[in-house]
């Protein structure tokens, strides 16, 4: 049976691709709904963002909806170096023609885990503050969701700070609420989507598939790889958020332990650090599977 799926999103070049990974997965998802917030760029375009990407697929099924437009407490901080001032630098697509949907994203988050048949499946790819202010709200919702799989955090050096993950440092309370929730959660950390690449030689193959979505998610690809290649050295870019809708399609390619994890939400130099004690070391239980 396929997996009832929620992608919580800030398309976001990494975002377009983890969800065309999803959408070309029928199979193995059904997916619900596309829930967006401020983060890689404006809630704005991020909204709008997820709609081009589910057209270029054909999949204007799909619903879209917008929720928070900044993180908890703090002012919004964006990546537009990363994924270009549109979030989807590197391909020319028109505007969207689908509608989005008139619901405020964590209202159709609430309800519609309310109402599932079954529990669900997120898979969160920004910042957390949909999800924490949607457990804020009801938390009861909590026994609705199956599994939640995050990317966001780091064990080692952070991206957006020497010690932070973006996802994290840009809501660092929300996430916070959501590691505290008691939920059945999986922590996809720098330290995994370091490692996953967009080669030169993986690209031409993307390229050689000829399809819609593959010469839209090569161009942004190629596009996106630019900040990699100058920052770190690397052949490409880092894809970070298909490596969520990876763990969930292929669980095998992964190795989890359970751990704890908590949020730094001040200090100088730490705020939105992921402190994960793998060995008990601070006596508290394990909240994550990392």
């Amino acid at each position: 049976m396929s997996v009832p799926l929620i992608i919580d999103c800030d398309p976001g070049v990494d975002d377009a691709i983890a969800i065309w990974l999803a959408l070309a997965s029928p199979d193995a998802f059904d997916l619900l709904g596309i829930t967006t917030v401020a983060g890689n760029v404006p809630l704005a375009l991020t909204q709008a963002n997820a709609r081009k990407i589910c057209e270029r697929a054909g999949r204007t099924d799909v619903p879209v909806l917008a929720g928070c437009p900044r993180p908890l407490l703090r002012a919004l901080v964006t990546a537009d170096d990363v994924h270009g001032a549109t979030g989807l630098d590197g391909y020319p697509f028109p505007e969207p023609q689908m509608p989005l949907v008139s619901l405020h994203a964590v209202e159709w988050l609430v309800s519609t885990l309310l109402a599932a048949e079954s529990p669900v499946t997120i898979a969160a790819l920004a910042p957390l503050t949909n999800l924490a202010v949607a457990l804020t709200m009801a938390p009861e919702i909590g026994d609705r969701i199956e599994h939640l799989v995050v990317m966001g955090g780091a064990e080692g050096a952070g991206n957006i700070t020497p010690a932070a993950e973006f996802n994290i440092y840009v809501d660092p309370h929300a996430a916070a609420i959501v590691m505290a929730a008691g939920l059945n959660l999986t922590l996809v950390t720098l330290d995994v989507t370091h490692t996953v690449i967009t080669t030169p030689a993986r690209l031409e193959r993307l390229r050689a598939i000829a399809s819609p979505v593959a010469e839209a998610a090569a161009a942004l690809l190629e596009h996106y790889g630019a900040f990699d290649r100058q920052r770190y050295d690397t052949p490409g870019g880092f894809l970070h958020d298909p490596c969520t809708i990876a763990y969930l399609l292929a669980p095998e390619l992964f190795r989890t332990t359970p751990a704890w994890c908590g949020v730094e939400t001040a200090g100088d130099f730490t705020q939105g650090k992921t402190v994960i004690d793998r060995y008990g070391v601070s006596d508290r239980a394990a909240n994550i599977q990392l």
